[in-house]
């Protein structure tokens, strides 16, 4: 009997497949929340037999879930489960899919492979005869390397699958539980929509840090960079949803149509303006997390290269909103610590009352990992009998999720994302316009570090990156907070 439903995911024994794709499919089983009539057909140019293919699907599973493995769950997923040796850039290939979807009412491909192979996919589904009116497409970041790139690979995807409702373009930052609560933060407070504007807000910093280096990723990660590899999407899209305007509602357009707007409003870095308001970096040998490690050149399978792992800039949104306030943006590799936050640091008060104390101006701090929590400093009186003056000292107002919400564990930000493209919800995927808004701002970036030959500046593993991020900050007279 054919299956109402096929999702086929290219790459299946990949490493995001492997790490995200199928231990997300097995939380989903788990919960309840995959239809009936679902199957998943893992595509490689393995030549895997059924028993092989399910034996390295449960050992993925099995590493993400640990001791919380259910052999109950994994029956009820592995009989959705089967493996077709598909070469993507050989279109005969592409028959033993064809009898695996066969009389499916509907089929969701996810693209789980480099970028490169898009095309050469999207070609063959559709001279295949694979790719009716009711067929989907997931697609992992990046897309492209830059403008260009991103629009031969948009251009692939349309060839085929015609309608952009029928493309999910993933950024899997948007399926963190607290990058969403950004929106309920902002429009279902009535307290913070008025102060979210230049009038109250003072600068906004948004860093993602990671306290690893490339590990095996080096051929990869040397081809795009932090700006490329995380700048362009992850920080971009936490920018978007802290600056945009009110959307009409939830459905995917008004969403997707004032993160646009945002992004079409940067102000430009150009020419001389990159060695100014950005920051390059690489990572040399240093500590971190207590171990000794190698710089990013003597990293397996590096050599001496320009690429960077770190990039601070200050980015400007030129509209009624935000004219005037800085957003400073920051990623690397070797960081200190894991960290993923959102700063909102508010005015001082323009007059204090309360003398021979200093006050400490409000600042409201979302962070996204490796913890989901919200923070609010605020000034509260110190409990004495004082009859003199008033002493007061900064306080937090600490919102723990995971200790508001009980949950059995932290959700995989895939499993929402999988369910929404699943169920065709395109809200939280990046449409065409967005993505190629994106790249127009980062080429301009790159161009200029390329034209005023700005190379990355060395700074220790286990640190804050090179000594420039200071003073990135400093020329606003700002300063990072950590």
């Amino acid at each position: 009997m054919p299956a109402d439903q096929v999702l086929v995911i290219f790459g299946a024994t990949g490493d995001l497949a492997q790490r995200m794709l199928f231990p997300s499919l097995y939380f989903l089983e788990e919960d309840g929340l995959l239809r009936e009539g679902l199957s998943i057909v893992g595509c490689s140019r393995a030549r895997l037999d059924h028993g092989d293919f399910l034996d390295l699907i449960q050992r993925a599973v099995r590493s993400r879930t640990g001791p919380a493995f259910s052999l109950k769950i994994w029956e009820r997923l592995k009989h959705r489960l089967s493996h077709a040796a598909v070469d993507a850039t050989k279109l005969e290939s592409f028959a033993a899919l064809g009898g695996r979807i066969e009389g499916a009412r509907e089929i969701v491909y996810y693209l789980s492979t480099s970028p490169s192979h898009y095309g050469a996919i999207c070609r063959n589904l559709k001279m295949a005869g694979l790719a009716p009116a009711t067929a989907r497409v997931i697609v992992e970041k990046p897309i492209g390397s830059d403008l260009e790139s991103c629009r031969q690979i948009n251009d692939s995807l349309a060839e085929t699958f015609a309608s952009e409702n029928r493309i999910f373009r993933i950024d899997h930052y948007l399926g963190k539980e607290a990058v969403q609560n950004l929106l309920a933060l902002r429009f279902a407070n009535a307290f913070f929509e008025p102060l979210w504007n230049k009038v109250s807000i003072e600068q906004v910093q948004i860093t993602v840090a990671e306290a690893v280096g490339v590990e095996d990723r080096w051929s990869y990660y040397d081809e795009y960079g932090a700006i490329r590899d995380m700048v362009q999407n992850h920080l971009l899209q936490l920018l978007t949803l802290v600056a945009m305007e009110p959307p009409a509602s939830l459905d995917p357009d008004s969403v997707r149509n004032e993160k646009v707007k945002v992004l079409r409003s940067l102000k430009p870095i150009v020419g001389v303006e990159a060695a100014r308001k950005t920051v390059r970096g690489q990572y040399r040998a240093g500590m971190s997390e207590g171990s000794s490690v190698p710089g990013y050149a003597n990293e397996p399978g590096g050599h001496i290269s320009h690429t960077e792992t770190f990039v601070a800039l200050c980015a400007n949104i030129d509209n009624w909103r935000w004219a005037g306030v800085p957003f400073y943006l920051r990623t690397g590799k070797r960081m200190p610590l894991r960290r993923s936050e959102i700063v909102i640091q508010f005015r001082p008060v323009p007059h204090s009352i309360f003398a021979g104390n200093d006050l400490l101006a409000n600042r409201l701090t979302i962070r996204l990992q490796p913890e989901e929590e919200i923070s609010l400093l605020l000034m509260n009186k110190t409990p004495s009998l004082e009859q003199n003056r008033m002493e007061l000292k900064p306080l937090a107002l600490n919102l723990s999720l995971s200790d508001a919400f009980r949950r059995p564990r932290r959700r995989i930000a895939y499993e929402r994302l999988l369910l929404e493209a699943l169920n065709n919800k395109p809200t939280l995927f990046v449409r065409r316009d967005e993505a190629e808004a994106a790249w127009a701002w980062i080429d301009a970036i790159i161009r200029g570090w390329e034209g005023c030959a700005m190379l990355p500046a060395a700074y220790d593993a286990g640190s804050w990156g090179p000594a420039g991020a200071l003073t990135l900050t400093e020329l606003g007279g700002h300063s990072w907070y950590a």
